[in-house]
């Protein structure tokens, strides 16, 4: 059969290489024959509004391909729509498969996290049902690098490298300064349920930084009376006191910490709640239970937007996946994503595998239990071994007036509308 087009969207939280994989699956869709490479506007709920590109417009040449390459968020807009089930909403799927007729579509490719994989996993499963030979292949992208079966995911190098890296800049700072009754920085750090982010923290630590004094994972409950006299501690041996947690720690009958103080009701389409405030509330208890200065940050957006501080191992991998996911797709796999295989930390080393989405969709990947100390406020060697390959190597910005060149067509920004 005649190759026809192929069509890919991106969904969920950006990271600073998930344009390199929507490169690598524009490069490998050119390479093998395809007429037209369309790029979803917003996911599939911008397909399901009609809205998509053809990418050839947007990627030109080669300068085009490498800066797209260094352009943080998704280039083709994200959404958090969760399909419905198949049984319940039947008028849905047919919509989409009338749309990606239409297109004349082979190839289906989602880059995304675990939402987006559900998608991936309903999408083909309907096809199967349908007998459509449309393929559905899912490419990884998450910062929270909790995707099920792979050893990692694109977008969590960087992240982690990026947030290593400002945990130092910000222990460097506290230690400068001389607070009369000491003082506590508490660095919240994105992560609902997983705590990898969080502790990548650990990476400031070095011969040049004592790195931050704890660390505190959403796998473990948070006892905050066990927290106050932990700090309480610290501060008789230091005047400054940096601790890393995450934005979904929680107490041990699972009420989020950012709960304890002003909470919001809001959840997105997949149910999930909006986590914030954590270090605010942690800052507010320490300085009037200890009388200390306590200042909050939040990385928030920063920690996957950081395209200046990308891993080079980063945007190459996640451009690998991009263009493996193409292949796969085009050689006849459906309902399946491709995963990383480590087989060495040093040399590190890591290929690629094609697994089933089903195992993969809903299902998360946690911090194991033995990679956090024994009283729970650090990570253990373990966990620094597996992260430090990840966040190696620099992608050089290109430069204009001083300042990063992204990717951008007359009349980008009025598609993301």
């Amino acid at each position: 059969m005649a190759k026809r087009n192929v069509i890919v969207g991106q969904s969920g939280g950006p990271t600073a290489a998930i344009n390199s994989s929507l490169a690598g699956v524009y490069r490998t869709a050119r390479e093998r024959g395809y007429k037209k490479i369309y790029g979803m506007i917003h996911g599939v709920q911008g397909l399901m509004e009609g809205k998509y590109i053809d990418l050839s417009e947007h990627i030109q040449n080669g300068l085009d391909e490498e800066l797209l390459k260094r352009t943080p968020a998704s280039y083709l807009g994200s959404c958090r729509y969760k399909l419905p089930e198949i049984h319940k909403d039947k008028e849905t799927y047919d919509k989409i498969f009338k749309i990606l007729e239409e297109l004349e579509i082979d190839c289906f490719i989602y880059i995304g996290g675990n939402d987006s994989m559900d998608t991936i996993k309903k999408l083909s499963d309907y096809g199967m049902l349908t007998g459509s030979d449309i393929r559905f292949v899912g490419c990884p992208k998450t910062i929270d690098n909790d995707l099920a079966l792979t050893d990692h995911t694109p977008g969590y190098g960087s992240a982690a490298k990026y947030i290593g890296t400002s945990v130092k800049e910000v222990i460097r700072d506290g230690a400068s300064m001389k607070n009369k009754n000491g003082l506590v920085t508490v660095i919240e750090i994105m992560g609902r349920d997983a705590g990898w982010l969080t502790g990548a923290a650990a990476l400031a630590e070095g011969e040049d930084c004592p790195g931050p004094d704890a660390i505190y994972l959403p796998e473990l409950p948070f006892d905050v009376e066990a927290f106050e006299k932990k700090i309480e501690m610290l501060l008789k041996a230091k005047n400054s006191v940096v601790v890393a947690v995450s934005e979904g720690i929680h107490t041990a009958d699972g009420t989020y910490v950012c709960e304890l103080g002003m909470s919001s009701d809001f959840v997105d389409a997949f149910g999930h709640k909006q986590l914030s405030g954590t270090a605010t509330y942690l800052c507010n208890l320490l300085s009037s239970k200890l009388g200390c200065k306590a200042r909050a940050i939040e990385f928030s957006t920063l920690q996957r937007a950081a395209s200046h501080s990308a891993s080079r191992v980063d945007i190459l991998e996640a451009y690998e996946v991009g263009g493996a996911a193409m292949k796969a797709a085009d050689e006849g796999d459906t309902g399946k994503m491709v995963v990383f295989v480590r087989t060495s930390d040093d040399p590190y080393q890591c290929g690629t595998e094609i697994k089933d989405v089903h195992k993969i969709a809903n299902e998360e990947r946690l911090v194991p239990r033995n990679w956090v100390n024994e009283e729970g406020t650090y990570v253990t060697s373990e966990f620094l071994t597996y992260v430090r390959p990840l966040i190696q190597g620099d992608v050089s910005p290109i430069m204009v007036d001083g300042i990063p060149r992204h990717l951008y067509k007359p009349g980008y920004y009025d598609l993301l509308k």
